[in-house]
């Protein structure tokens, strides 16, 4: 954990990356349903790096407990991890999605040409 963050702080930074990732993931899978599969993946890109900033604190925690150092555990504290698991969950859902529209797109076009001829 940056030695720079007391506590409060980096639990805070936690949950606000998280819920840029959530916001993210979600602008993807819209950008991807309307068929606009490189911006999507695009800002599935911005979300993984909110993520990584994220959870390179949460590792940072785990460190210093290995370490001997004990972690306070508060409720802000636990809800910032539902806030980092829950968007790295949505982040690997959404993955799929954009993957499943794109082949949705290509087969669409593929029909399409199929029809034109």
């Amino acid at each position: 954990m940056s030695e720079e963050l007391n506590l409060e702080e980096a639990i805070f930074t936690i949950i606000a990356s998280a819920g840029e990732a959530r916001g993210k993931v979600f602008e993807a899978m819209s950008l991807a349903e309307a068929g606009k599969i490189g911006e999507a993946k695009a800002r599935y890109a911005e979300a993984d790096t909110e993520l990584h900033a994220a959870h390179k604190i949460q590792t940072g925690f785990i460190q210093q407990e290995s370490g001997g150092n004990p972690v306070e555990i508060s409720m802000l504290f636990l809800h910032a991890q539902d806030h980092l698991m829950t968007a790295i969950s949505e982040k690997a859902l959404t993955e799929k999605i954009i993957n499943l529209h794109a082949k949705v797109a290509d087969l669409d076009a593929r029909l399409r040409a199929l029809e034109g001829k």
